[in-house]
C-alpha cells in the first residue's frame, strides 16, 4: 500500500472516528450546563459561532474599548475570541512544506462522555479537543506535508479559557499520562498511552502518544499541548505507516506559537 493512499485512509479514519465520538458523546447534564454558562458568558455557541448581541451588550463593549475586536491586544486575564483564535491560527504558507485548512469533523467538539477507567478522562477528551472545564472558544485546522509520500495527518487546535482555567486543564492531563495506560471511549478502544519528556515549551507544556482503534484500523498519534497564558495550543499527529516514529513535528508546534504571541502581543 502507497503512502499517498494510506495518508488518505489516515485521514479518513480520523474524521470518521471524530465524527462519531462528537455524535456519541452526548455528555451529561454538567457539561450541558458548562456548554450554557459558556454560551451566555462569551456570546458564542459550543461550536465556536457567534451568537446575536444585544445592542445592550454592544454598548458595553464599546465602553470597555471593544475586548472582542480581534485587532485589539487582549488583556492577560481575558479569553481570546474566536476572531482572535482565527487571525492566530496557522495558515497554509506560515510554514514550508505543509497546507492547513478547516479541519472538518475536528472542529465540532462533543461534549464529554465518561471514560473507562475514570483516570484517563483527560486523555479521552483530549481525542475530541474536549477539556474540564470546558473552553470558552476554540478553533481546528488540518495540516498535512505538501510531500504526498508523507503518511501524517496532523490536527491543530486552539483552545481559549478564562484566567486560571487553562492550568487546571494542563495539571490534569499531565496527571492523566502519568497514570493511565489504556481506555474505552465511546465505543473506541485506545491503548499504548504513554506519557512522553515534556517538550519545555509556553508557559508549560505536555506530550503523549497512544495507539487509537479506529473502524478496525490501528492508528499510533501523538500529542503535544502548550499554554500560553490562557490560551492551549493542542496538537495531534497520527500515522499507520511509521508507528515509531510518530511526533508533532516541532517546526509547527513552534510556527503556532510563535503566530500566536505575535498576533495577542
Amino acid at each position: 500500500m502507497s503512502r499517498r493512499i494510506t495518508r488518505a485512509l489516515v485521514a479518513a479514519s480520523v474524521v470518521v472516528g471524530l465524527g462519531c465520538a462528537s455524535a456519541c458523546s452526548g455528555g451529561d447534564g454538567k457539561d450541558k450546563d458548562k456548554k450554557a454558562a459558556r454560551t451566555s458568558a462569551t456570546g458564542q455557541s459550543a461550536d465556536g459561532s457567534k451568537e446575536k448581541a444585544t445592542a445592550k451588550g454592544k454598548d458595553q463593549d464599546q465602553a470597555k474599548g471593544s475586548s472582542k475586536d480581534s485587532s485589539v491586544a487582549p488583556d492577560a486575564d481575558e479569553p481570546l475570541t474566536r476572531a482572535q483564535l482565527k487571525k492566530a491560527a496557522l495558515a497554509t504558507g506560515d510554514v514550508k512544506g505543509y497546507k492547513v485548512e478547516g479541519a472538518g469533523s475536528a472542529d465540532l467538539q462533543g461534549a464529554s462522555s465518561p471514560a473507562g477507567p475514570a483516570k484517563c478522562q483527560p486523555v479521552a477528551d483530549m481525542f475530541l479537543f474536549t477539556t474540564d472545564p470546558v473552553s470558552r472558544t476554540s478553533l481546528s485546522r488540518g495540516v498535512t506535508a505538501k510531500d504526498e509520500t508523507n503518511a501524517s495527518v496532523t490536527t491543530l487546535a486552539l483552545l481559549s479559557y478564562g484566567s486560571g482555567e487553562a492550568d487546571d486543564v494542563l495539571a490534569g492531563l499531565r496527571k492523566a499520562t502519568g497514570e493511565c495506560t489504556a481506555y474505552q471511549y465511546v465505543g473506541y478502544k485506545y491503548s499504548g498511552v504513554k506519557e512522553l519528556a515534556d517538550p519545555k515549551l509556553g508557559d508549560e507544556s505536555v506530550a503523549f502518544r497512544l495507539v487509537a482503534s479506529i473502524e478496525g484500523a490501528e492508528v499510533p498519534a501523538a500529542y503535544t499541548v502548550v499554554r500560553d497564558g490562557s490560551t492551549l495550543v493542542a496538537f495531534s499527529s497520527m500515522n499507520m505507516l511509521d508507528a515509531d516514529e510518530v511526533e508533532v513535528p516541532a517546526e509547527l508546534v513552534e510556527a503556532q506559537l510563535a503566530k500566536l504571541k505575535k498576533t495577542t502581543a
